[in-house]
């Protein structure tokens, strides 16, 4: 084991949530815990019982004050919210959503990666290694609009896409960051021949951002042409910079390529640090398997790398990764991977695998930067 990191505290605010994130919560945060003591770091987990249970008790996803309480935190860390008993608009938007807006969460890192010991679908086995930029405040998931005349046979819905140049050129110029710092190659997902006014100020304002990076090239890709990229030859593409609702649907995709939706991570940060981040797995609640420890826990292990990362702390979140992915190569991983273990069994072999991992081999395997890839604010 290399000399520890030097101690350091971070308040962490843990919402569960529903369904199987009351499972793989607990086991990333006994991965967090293990990686915590190994490298000096304190990690003060506060709890919250918030999402649907709570909601059916309250009419709320969270108290009225619940963002100012998760303000007083370094950062959040989420399993899953959604219940078949609550109308998704209610648990999406009485949560996830105020959390992302009211701390400026703009941006929403999902890497998508292939893993050693992990099928993908796709024939070839050329490594994947992708990172989708996604805007996290703005564009299609706007509030304005609404509806007219309900109940009648002209009833009219209608649902505004919002572009700013603040919002699109701090996405355009994060994404610009990271592909510097990697291979340079940067994709714009667009719709630009369809969609006449936000599309183009898109593109304008990406082409823009990007052209104050050296060394970084931008191609713009019709979403529907780089969807059909991402299953055809998803290898050759490297940093992804999309709206909210085509990096969501993209990063889906992205995850789905590389074997399962369960393995995927992601990051709502704010990255200049003036909030708190939120860290969660791309997966939702999973209800038709919550209870039966057959939940993959990786998304949420590999989302705590990433806040290790986000908080200053990339041997660890390098360690922490190492070690699951270490139980994946060796054939251990859940049954949605092919794998034969259950929930508990394969955080179990992942903490066996951080005791064995030394920190040096785990920094090498995975360079300062790769778990959450975030350029320094």
């Amino acid at each position: 084991m290399s000399t520890p990191e030097m101690t350091a505290k971070h308040r962490i605010a843990v919402i569960a949530g529903d369904g199987i994130g009351v499972e793989v919560v607990p086991a990333a945060i006994a991965c967090l815990e293990r990686i915590a003591e190994l490298h000096s770091l304190a990690l003060e987990f506060t709890y919250f019982d918030w999402g649907s249970e709570y909601y059916l008790q309250h009419g709320r996803m969270m108290p009225e004050d619940g963002l100012e309480q998760l303000a007083r935190h370094d950062a959040v860390f989420l399993g899953a919210v959604g219940s078949p008993e609550v109308p998704d608009t209610e648990s999406l938007w009485g949560l996830l959503i105020p959390i992302r807006r009211e701390f400026r969460q703009y941006i929403n890192l999902r890497p998508v990666k292939t893993l050693d010991g992990v099928a993908s679908p796709l024939a070839s086995k050329e490594p994947i290694d992708i990172l989708i930029v996604r805007e996290n405040n703005e564009g299609e998931y706007s509030e304005v609009g609404g509806r007219a005349y309900r109940g009648l046979p002209n009833e009219t819905a209608v649902q505004e896409t919002i572009f700013t140049r603040l919002g699109v050129s701090r996405a355009a110029n994060y994404a610009a960051s990271l592909a510097s710092a990697r291979t340079g190659r940067l994709t714009s997902a667009t719709k630009s021949n369809g969609i006449i006014h936000t599309m183009p100020f898109w593109d304008e304002v990406v082409a823009e951002t990007a052209a104050k990076f050296p060394g970084v090239t931008v191609t713009h890709e019709l979403v529907d042409a780089l969807a059909a990229h991402l299953v055809l030859k998803p290898w050759t593409l490297d940093v992804i910079v999309a709206s909210n609702l085509l990096g969501d649907i993209l990063s889906d995709l992205g995850s789905s390529v590389t074997g399962s939706i369960g393995l995927a991570p992601s990051a709502n940060l704010n990255p200049e640090g003036d909030f708190p981040s939120l860290f969660e797995p791309v997966h939702g609640s999973a209800p038709d398997i919550a209870g039966r420890n057959l939940a993959n826990p990786v998304g949420q292990i590999w989302s705590g790398a990433m806040m290790l990362d986000h908080l200053g702390h990339p041997e660890a979140a390098a360690h922490l990764q190492s070690a699951f992915e270490s139980v994946l190569r060796e054939g251990l991983g859940t049954r949605d991977v092919g794998g034969p273990s259950t929930t508990t069994e394969f955080t179990a072999a992942v903490l066996a695998a951080i005791d064995v991992i030394d920190a040096v081999t785990a920094i090498n395997a995975n360079p300062a930067g790769k778990p959450a890839a975030a350029p320094a604010s």
